[in-house]
C-alpha cells in the first residue's frame, strides 16, 4: 500500500511580493500564479552589461542604488514602471535612457518574454525560482540590529508567519512544502550580499546590517525553492511541511 505523506502546518503566508524588474521595487499581491519556472511575472526582465558574462552581467542596485526608487508592476505580459517623482514608463527605450543617465556602464535591457540563456525554462532572469523568508528570522535580526527593518530589503516572494518559531527555514531544506494549491521543493539558503544594506524607502546604506546577518545567520537569510506542483497561492494560505 502506498504510504501517505504527513503534512504538518507550520504557518501561513502573510505577504506576497513580486519583483518584475531585477533590482527595481516590486508590488504586493493578494494572490499569485505559480508556474514551473516560479511566480508569473517575477524577475521578468533586467538591465545588463553585454561585456560581462554569467551573473556579473546584470546591473543591479549594487551598481545603481537609485534603481530601487522605480516601482515595477506586471500585468498580462506587460510592465509599467513608476519613478520616485511619479513619472510613468513602459519597458522601452525611454526607460533605458532614464537608467543609462545614472551610470557610465553601457546598458542593455532584456526583451519582454526573453528566455534566460542558462535556464531556458525561466521567463525571469534568476536561476533560483522562489525566495521565502520568515517573520521569526526577521524579528530575530531586528532584535540583533536594534532597529526596525523594512521587509522589502530581503526581496522575499513570500513572508511566512510561523506558528512555532523553533521550526526555522533551515529545517525545510531538502524537503517539500505545500502552500495552497502549490507544492515547492526547498533547495538552499539565500546567501546575502550588500543589497540588503540599502533601505528601499530612503536608499540610505547601512553596512552594519550585513555584519549582523553574518554574525547571526552566517550570511544565509531566507531559502530558495523550486516548483514541484503549479497553482495559485493566496494571502493567508497555510504552509505545510511534507
Amino acid at each position: 500500500m502506498e504510504e501517505l505523506s504527513v503534512q504538518v502546518t507550520i504557518g501561513k503566508i502573510s505577504e506576497i511580493n513580486r519583483y518584475p524588474v531585477k533590482s527595481f521595487a516590486g508590488e504586493q499581491l493578494a494572490s499569485c500564479e505559480i508556474e514551473d519556472y516560479g511566480m508569473v511575472g517575477d524577475r521578468f526582465v533586467s538591465f545588463y552589461d553585454e561585456s560581462k558574462s554569467g551573473w556579473r552581467r546584470y546591473v543591479t542596485a549594487r551598481n545603481i542604488p537609485n534603481m530601487l526608487a522605480y516601482q515595477a508592476r506586471y500585468h498580462d505580459g506587460d510592465i509599467q514602471i513608476t519613478a520616485g517623482d511619479g513619472r510613468v514608463f513602459s519597458w522601452d527605450d525611454a526607460l533605458l535612457k532614464e537608467i543609462q543617465s545614472q551610470t557610465k556602464t553601457p546598458l542593455t535591457m532584456s526583451r519582454l518574454k526573453e528566455q534566460h540563456p542558462e535556464h531556458p525554462q525561466l521567463l525571469s532572469v534568476d536561476g533560483a525560482s522562489i525566495l521565502l523568508v520568515t517573520d521569526a528570522s526577521l524579528r530575530k535580526l531586528e532584535s540583533m540590529h536594534g532597529k526596525d527593518l523594512d521587509y522589502r530589503r530581503f526581496r522575499g516572494n513570500f513572508v511566512v508567519a510561523l506558528d512555532d518559531e523553533s521550526c526555522t527555514e533551515g529545517d525545510w531544506i531538502g524537503r517539500q512544502i505545500a502552500i495552497g494549491e502549490v507544492q515547492l521543493q526547498v533547495d538552499s539558503y539565500c546567501q546575502r550580499c550588500v543589497m540588503i544594506t540599502i533601505d528601499p524607502e530612503t536608499l540610505e546604506k547601512d553596512p552594519s546590517l550585513l555584519k549582523k546577518v553574518n554574525e547571526g545567520f552566517d550570511l544565509q537569510f531566507g531559502v530558495y525553492a523550486s516548483v514541484v506542483k503549479t497553482g495559485q497561492i493566496r494571502l493567508g494560505d497555510s504552509v505545510k511541511l511534507l
